[in-house]
């Protein structure tokens, strides 16, 4: 490939770090293309679209430059596409302005979800051909931008300047489709689609628009390779498990491993640490559990272990797991700091739990990133007792903070995180959707925290295992291009 002439790739996603994120997505998007630019060593350009949201970061408010304003048509409807650009490191950003669709309190939740992020990617493909700048590769990321190779299948299809570009479709979390009735309002109505297009996006007589994407799209991945193995089966697949095996037979499907972001999660340099360390010298990790204690008003001792959870309260994360065995386990000499917002269910389970044992538990119900670092830089041990875990990114920020992961062997869980007793192991792992095995796991490793040459070793092996962008950053290159080799 010619460095004189970059081939250039578009990320095209509805979230991105540091200007707005709702989750893993959202720091995926921040830290990807800039990882990609790197590795590539001038043989591709980055650009990434995102839409506008009232929710943007104030830091970037008064830095983003408005470029121009176009048109983009969505059935009979003519809405105004605003453009406006940010650049930062060589890849530009490029927000989409339509007030109507995105001045909104929140990203997503929304009775017109469909048509606000069908505007979205039809118009992202119409500030492409407005500013002239036709890609090699659009990559796009979860269902909210599921439309856009629809589009180019469709309404875009005689467009001379789009015909050769390539489209990637990455599925984060394949629970999220985007689901809705299989009707001339939504396919008509709503996307500007002929009925006779309908069948791109019908699955089980709705429209899907994941589906859609993955039907439309040259590749698909997902965010680790087991995880692309694991939506082959119903359990996993929530009932796409048909068009999984279709495009794994059309051989569309890869699976790769994310990556951190290792500048923003550096214990040494972290702001929102207490006392910073590194792993050539961790012993202010101690600082940071002593400080928390306070902070949270637990009794301050260095040598009573803590188990940090960073996590959505919510039934796949494997809290039933938790709830089995929660009583039992906090008859050990131990701390444990629960940090997340979910199902009421289980927010008012934890809470109470922890009126009970008030010397030993501490459930924030909350969205707090400053928290969630101090907990990771404070926690002994880290868990992580998925049901499914496309991905994961607690392991590998826990990891860099020197927490040591207990997972349940799922998705990227089970690709990043290997047992202690295997060869090259970096944290405990347990198979089974078994609250007792996962119980004796933990022992174990409260049993290991009180040999402390162990432990220290331990730490450090964790500490110096590298979840940075580099490796997948790799195999993205190589889909890119092997993509734009067929």
């Amino acid at each position: 490939m010619n460095s004189q002439n970059p081939k250039k790739i578009f990320f095209v996603a509805s979230e991105a770090q540091p200007f707005f994120a709702s989750g893993g997505l959202g720091e995926v998007i921040g830290s990807l293309p800039k990882r990609i630019l790197k590795n590539a060593k001038g043989e591709f350009s980055v650009s990434v679209i995102l839409p506008l949201y009232a929710k943007i970061n104030q830091a970037y408010q008064n830095k983003l430059v408005y470029l121009a304003s176009t048109t983009t048509k969505l059935s009979w409807r003519n809405q105004y596409c605003g453009i406006f650009k940010y650049e930062e490191n060589n890849i530009k950003y490029y927000f989409i302005d339509n007030e109507y669709y995105f001045k909104r309190d929140n990203l997503y939740g929304y009775f017109d979800d469909a048509e606000r992020f069908a505007f979205f990617s039809k118009a992202a493909i119409d500030v492409m051909l407005y500013l002239n700048e036709i890609p090699d590769i659009i990559h796009i990321h979860d269902w909210q931008t599921g439309m856009l190779p629809v589009y180019l299948r469709t309404l875009y299809y005689h467009n001379e300047k789009l015909q050769h570009v390539k489209t990637i479709f990455t599925i984060h979390n394949i629970e999220y489709q985007g689901i809705y009735n299989y009707d001339q309002d939504i396919i008509e109505d709503v996307f500007g689609l002929s009925m006779n297009d309908g069948y791109l996006l019908e699955y089980q007589g709705h429209v899907n628009i994941m589906k859609g994407a993955m039907e439309a799209s040259n590749l698909v991945s997902t965010v680790s390779p087991t995880y692309a193995e694991e939506i082959l089966q119903k359990e996993f697949a929530h009932n796409l498990e048909y068009e999984t095996k279709r495009i794994k037979d059309e051989g569309k499907l890869r699976g790769i491993l994310n990556g951190i972001d290792k500048v923003f999660y550096n214990p040494s340099k972290d702001k929102a640490l207490f006392a910073n360390y590194d792993k050539k010298n961790f012993l202010n990790k101690t600082q940071n559990k002593l400080e928390l204690q306070a902070m949270l008003n637990l009794p301050v001792d260095a040598n009573i272990p803590m188990i940090g959870m960073v996590s959505r309260l919510v039934a796949h994360k494997g809290l039933d797991l938790v709830k089995d065995i929660f009583a039992n386990l906090l008859q050990e000499k131990i701390q444990i700091v629960i940090l997340g917002t979910g199902d009421t269910y289980y927010e008012d389970y934890f809470k109470d739990l922890e009126d009970r044992y008030y010397n030993k538990l501490r459930v924030i119900i909350a969205f707090n990133q400053d928290l969630s670092r101090k907990i990771y830089a404070s926690s002994d041990l880290f868990l992580m007792p998925s049901k499914s875990e496309p991905c994961g990114l607690s392991q590998m920020i826990a990891s860099r903070y020197g927490a040591i992961p207990v997972v349940r062997t799922t998705g990227g869980l089970k690709d990043s995180i290997k047992d202690f007793t295997l060869e090259n192991g970096n944290g405990y792992t347990f198979e089974g959707l078994d609250a007792k095995e996962m119980l004796e796991v933990i022992k174990k490793a409260l049993n290991d925290y009180n040999n402390k040459d162990l432990w220290q070793k331990q730490v450090e092996t964790v500490m110096n295992k590298d979840f940075g962008w580099s490796t997948s950053a790799k195999e993205y290159l190589k889909m890119y291009e092997e993509i734009l080799e067929k």
